[in-house]
């Protein structure tokens, strides 16, 4: 096997890794964790997946040990972090940087326009001749506006608000009530609940968005704000493409500006596709 290329997307639900050589490709999907908020989890994560991905295509996992690699994670805020992770895997030509420059790679392929993931986290992205800008990205703590973690988190705050008369009560804030519990249950769930767990309760909001639930409705629209006002200061300009990527990400293509609705078109690739092609200009480069 020859031309060894191993590219992973580590976002805090899935990590998702490929590799990729001559006459072919594998690709495996783990659970994931976020570098900075869990980096044993992310480490292992990492390692489980490639274990995976060795058994897939039949390899060793020592057999990726010297292929060139480009991880993608969530939550690496800076060297430290990508060093701590380097040290405890098993591969020697790794570049690990956080998840926004694969996923502008993976969805415009080189072409310019805008890029708004919105998974467990979320962040926006710019490029343009040459220039690459992004906006958020900092986690649930401060921002990851848009994202599944934000709204599940969001539609919580609301059962509560619903529950103190200062704001509407729903079809959706009732049947999470009625899923999660009492108030005591429900401060439990915001005292202990990760990204991924608020994530979890975002398909719930998106659904009943789509019926017209009135709280769900104005966390779509709020979301759908944000990331327009990212996408505008980032210098995105009418005639760019603007993708919506990540398990939510489209889900707010209804609520954006005409503007902005009418640029919105399918990504190109993944943040995988992307992580892929940067290993393979990390290999071009070592040529």
């Amino acid at each position: 096997m020859s031309g060894l290329l191993v590219g992973i997307d580590g976002g805090g639900t899935l990590c998702r890794a490929a590799l990729q050589w001559n006459g072919g490709r594998a690709e495996v999907a783990v659970p994931g964790a976020n570098a900075f908020s869990d980096p044993d989890g992310c480490i292992q994560a990492i390692n489980a997946a490639l274990g995976a991905l060795a058994e897939k295509a039949a390899v060793d996992v020592a057999g990726l040990a010297g292929a060139p690699a480009y991880l993608a994670l969530a939550g690496v805020t800076g060297p430290e972090i990508a060093e701590r992770i380097a040290a405890r895997l098993p591969l020697r030509r790794a570049v690990i940087e956080e998840d926004r420059r694969a996923a502008l790679a993976g969805a415009l392929n080189g072409a310019d326009g805008a890029v708004a993931v919105c998974g467990t986290g979320s962040f926006v992205a710019f490029q343009q001749g040459g220039t690459v800008r992004f906006a958020g990205g900092y986690g649930l703590m401060l921002g990851d506006e848009a994202s599944g973690a934000w709204l599940g988190r969001a539609a919580v705050s609301a059962v509560l608000a619903a529950r103190d008369g200062i704001g509407p009560a729903t079809a959706l804030t009732e049947a999470l009530q009625d899923s999660v519990g009492d108030s005591a249950a429900l401060l439990d769930l915001g005292r202990s609940a990760t990204p991924r767990d608020f994530g979890a309760l975002a398909p719930r909001v998106t659904q009943a968005a789509g019926t017209g639930d009135k709280v769900a409705l104005r966390l779509m629209q709020q979301g759908a704000g944000y990331i327009a006002d990212c996408v505008m200061a980032l210098g995105w300009r009418p005639g760019l493409r603007l993708c919506l990527a990540g398990g939510v990400g489209p889900r707010f293509a209804l609520y954006l500006p005409e503007l902005l609705r009418e640029a919105v078109s399918p990504p190109d690739g993944t943040a995988l596709d992307g992580a892929l092609s940067l290993a393979r200009q990390m290999a071009e480069a070592a040529e």
